[in-house]
């Protein structure tokens, strides 16, 4: 090299050389800023904890009779634990979306849920004297009226909060509208007929709209309408008999031990003869002999009662209790009206379709056919709860961690890592 001419030295590798590895979309999620790290991961261990414990209950409950029969004793554990893997899939992609993208399909949402409602009336298949089920390849149903459940939900949360009101709360005329639009739901579902369902939709509209902040004049108005409404049915006859009967059946129960009483009987003595701790998984008489009807299903919680006594019915409780209790709190950090809304109306509906199954199995609460969320055996009923926690997921994820710009600091999203500098703070 000569005098006076410097060194170019090492110019680096060569372009692509030391390419960064893609990292895996897992590894993404969970980085900083990543989707997953939003999560309310609490809300996530105490779901899929009950789902396992249902999936355990279901297996108890059938194994026994399948064993005698000559079956093969694992059926339902199969099947529910499909069910219960594909709903946490479904959870999983349902929490990675941006609920406000959801909003704008809550329209289409609506009109599916309304169109397999009309087909399970027109080409379903007739169980127990309900047609609501719908036969797909494989073996397996589908029940509309649990999905029925979210096209409620997210017509009624849209319709609430479509509007920029300088109120801040909805008019008469957009409770009007969501009233109108889930009437067909219920109707269809009351003519399967599954009237737990509709019970569930009423109370859960009305929770909303109660929720929505609309006048507490209205609120009065419309619980008297509803209380108007309920007189007539019973007047006119309006119900058929058997339902009629299964409504009134647990306010004396022993009436009709051989009848209409029969369920709610056998359900309390089952529960009630767990003790504190139970006999022990599989090792049910009433629940493993049949003598507790549809026990996989809506008397799923006899065999916790029977098998785990009552220490594990008041575990199985206390989680039911907090998935409610973290619904409530994503509606309170909900960005806008629409997340508050979706967020109260899956705390309203989680809490009184489990207040409900659980009355019945103890006596409280008249029969209606409500499966216990998470527990019951039911694929619908397990993938609608399952994307109900999605929605939780994504309208928790994308609140804001302040609001308003009085400090100098504008509305930081938990989907974004948190920079605080100090020309921020000053």
């Amino acid at each position: 090299m000569s005098a006076g001419v410097p060194s170019r030295g090492w110019a680096g590798p060569r372009a692509g050389t030391f390419a960064p590895r893609r990292r895996s979309f897992l590894a993404r999620a969970f980085d900083k800023g990543g989707v997953a790290r939003a999560w309310d991961w609490p809300l996530i261990v105490v779901t899929c904890a009950l789902t396992v414990a249902g999936v355990v209950l279901v297996w108890a409950a059938t194994a026994p009779s399948l064993r005698q029969v000559g079956l093969d004793p694992h059926t339902y554990l199969k099947k529910a634990a499909l069910w219960g893997s594909l709903g946490l899939i479904l959870m999983v992609i349902t929490a990675s979306i941006d609920y406000r993208w959801i909003r704008r399909l809550a329209p289409a949402l609506y009109g599916l849920s309304l169109l397999l409602l009309v087909a399970v009336l027109a080409a379903g298949q007739s169980v127990n004297g309900a047609k609501a089920w719908i036969a797909v390849p494989g073996g397996f149903q589908i029940e509309p009226s649990e999905f029925a459940k979210l096209g409620l939900i997210m017509s009624a949360a849209w319709l609430l909060s479509r509007r920029k009101l300088a109120a801040g709360r909805p008019t008469i005329r957009d409770v009007c509208y969501a009233a109108l639009a889930a009437a067909p739901l219920i109707a269809l579902v009351e003519k399967e007929p599954a009237l737990g369902v509709a019970f569930v939709l009423v109370f859960t509209l009305t929770g909303m709209i109660v929720v929505s902040g609309i006048r507490a004049y209205w609120v009065l108005g419309g619980l008297a309408a509803v209380a108007v409404g309920v007189y007539l049915v019973g007047k006119e006859h309006l119900l058929k008999g058997y339902q009629l009967t299964r409504l009134t059946a647990f306010l004396h129960p022993g009436s009709d031990l051989t009848g209409a009483g029969y369920n709610g009987l056998q359900a309390k003595i089952a529960v009630g003869s767990g003790g504190l701790f139970g006999k022990g998984l599989f090792h049910g008489t009433f629940t493993g002999g049949n003598f507790v009807p549809s026990v996989q299903t809506d008397f799923i919680f006899t065999v916790a009662g029977e098998e785990l006594g009552f220490a594990g019915c008041a575990v199985i409780v206390a989680m039911l209790a907090f998935i409610t209790a973290r619904a409530i709190r994503a509606a309170q950090l909900a960005d806008d009206m629409f997340g508050m809304l979706v967020a109260s109306g899956v705390a309203i509906w989680f809490a009184f379709q489990s207040f409900v199954n659980i009355g019945m199995t103890i006596g409280i609460m008249p029969i209606t056919g409500l499966p216990l969320p998470f527990l019951s055996y039911g694929g619908s009923a397990i993938v609608a709860d399952m994307i109900a926690i999605g929605l939780l997921q994504s309208v928790r994820r994308h609140h804001s961690l302040f609001s308003g710009s009085a400090s100098g600091l504008h509305a930081v999203q938990l989907t974004r890592p948190v920079q605080l500098t100090r020309r921020a703070l000053g």
